[in-house]
């Protein structure tokens, strides 16, 4: 399928010019270069367009190129597979006038160019012909992606004459009448981007040597997980990190995703402990230097959704992560308290966040029927399903997600889109035995594959210490460990 005018660069500038005196040059971005000699004008035009055409092969892409030759003058899209596509083209002067019906007016002509001898007039019977049109008529017009340089010529009676006279400019002889394009068709950036260099294993120590090599496809498929987790959306996104079970790993799944979002997007996020009472969220990560839970965040909604509030007070109510880079709303730790958090008490404080954060990352308790777990779902925007290698934890992983798919509407397709994290079984790890080891990556494997078949995406972690107990802390983790939560995040961030 050939490009069109406005897709195909005008850079570099490349014009070919087939003189009368059986020379030709190929002119790119100023640099000329002599065509081979040929025994006739078509054939100079063949080795021009083969010059063009290793260009066009050099740079990857279509080129477009100006062309100008003893019968006319006009433009060229020429690709790197040898196909050429005519944009335009028009005769000299006096090869118009030639082809022209004898009811066209004569237009005044520079005596220069009366050097140029005109085809013998045809009897007042026939009508006027180029010398080319002496020959049976030509085929029907090849499509446009299939026409020589130059097009094929067109039949004398077709062409409409001017109904006034034109003025013409003088030319001067062996050159073509210039002519002018709009600068809105053409442009001087370069598209398409350019790859960098390999910054990791061996190809990246050759780079830094001084050998340019690039990257491997594991470090491209890093470079796109990051580009993924580094983007903004308009508005807000919610995700609800969920399991019915304790002990899933759906706290340490709130941080690493609030982490790694935070960290490459740099956009606003703040983990929110939605527990019906108390969580663990706020036990393994950061404090700062208040006590203050989402309980004293809805009772200043009033003040923090007011126009007069900046965005600082905020701070007041969320506790940072400094290393991080998120901040987390942590669940009433009050031991003598007994407040469940409401459904309207979830859409306060989630009006509240999504004025000062951009994203949302929501830990849950375990009771799928209590009102602030259900009013989570319904502010939503993508479902995050953890689960550790034990079959318990993936049991009831899929009865949470078969609860919401039983509900139909939002909740059907947020299952159906859900993203399921498999992370190994701390048991095994501790143990050290080989036989043990494998029996852990065999059961992830088994519980992954289990999920595929219902969910958007499955992804798979490995077994950290740095996990398992006390604040959890990104640059704590194992290189491994840390590869995998960001192809995690990449894939809850596909998902808005």
């Amino acid at each position: 399928m050939g490009s069109t005018p406005t897709e195909v660069m005008a850079f570099p500038n490349i014009r070919a010019i087939v003189r009368d005196n059986g020379t030709a040059e190929v002119i790119v971005a100023g640099n000329s270069r002599i065509v081979p000699a040929g025994d006739s004008v078509q054939e100079l035009r063949n080795n021009a367009l083969a010059l063009i055409v290793g260009e066009a092969q050099t740079l990857q892409r279509p080129v477009r190129v100006r062309i100008e030759d003893p019968e006319g003058h006009g433009e060229l899209i020429v690709h790197p597979d040898n196909k050429i596509e005519s944009v335009s083209y028009e005769p000299t002067p006096a090869r118009r006038r030639a082809e022209a019906p004898e009811t066209t007016p004569k237009a005044v002509v520079p005596a220069i160019i009366e050097t140029v001898p005109a085809p013998a007039p045809a009897p007042a019977s026939e009508p006027v012909a180029t010398p080319a049109e002496s020959a049976p008529a030509p085929a029907p017009a090849a499509p446009v992606d299939a026409q020589p340089w130059p097009p094929a010529p067109v039949a004398a009676d077709t062409v409409p004459g001017p109904a006034t006279p034109e003025p013409q400019t003088a030319v001067v002889a062996g050159e073509a009448a210039p002519t002018r394009r709009s600068l809105k068709e053409t442009s001087f950036l370069v598209s398409a981007p350019v790859l960098e260099p390999a910054t990791q294993g061996w190809r990246g120590t050759l780079t830094r040597l001084g050998l340019r090599m690039d990257p491997s496809e594991e470090e491209l498929s890093e470079r796109e997980d990051i580009r993924t987790v580094s983007q903004h959306w308009p508005g807000p996104r919610t995700i609800a990190v969920v399991n019915r079970k304790g002990g899933a790993n759906k706290t340490p799944t709130v941080v690493m995703l609030s982490a790694i979002l935070a960290r490459y997007s740099g956009a606003a996020t703040v983990a929110w402990d939605n527990n019906e009472s108390q969580g663990t969220l706020g036990w393994r990560t950061e404090k700062g230097a208040h006590d203050r839970s989402v309980l004293d965040l809805i009772d200043a909604s009033t003040e923090l959704l007011s126009p007069s509030t900046n965005a600082a007070e905020i701070a007041k109510f969320v506790h940072h992560q400094t290393a991080d880079k998120f901040d987390v709303l942590r669940s009433d730790e009050n031991e003598e308290g007994d407040h469940e958090v409401t459904a309207e008490e979830v859409d306060i404080a989630h009006q509240v966040l999504t004025r000062y954060y951009r994203l949302v990352v929501m830990d849950s308790g375990n009771t799928a029927r209590a009102a602030n777990w259900r009013r989570m779902i319904d502010h939503t925007n993508q479902l995050v399903v953890p689960v550790t290698a034990i079959e318990d934890r993936a049991e009831a992983a899929r009865l949470t997600l078969q609860t919401l798919e039983s509900r139909g509407g939002h909740d059907a397709e947020l299952a159906r889109n859900a993203v399921v994290i498999v992370s190994e079984s701390t048991d095994a790890k501790r143990s050290m035995s080989g036989e043990a080891l494998k029996r852990a990556k065999d059961e992830a494997q088994r519980i992954a594959d289990g999920f595929a078949p219902f969910v958007r995406a499955v992804v798979r972690i490995p077994y950290d210490p740095a996990l398992v107990n006390g604040p959890i802390r990104y640059e704590a983790l194992q290189p491994a460990t840390q590869r995998a939560w960001l192809a995690a995040a990449a894939a809850v961030a596909a998902g808005f």
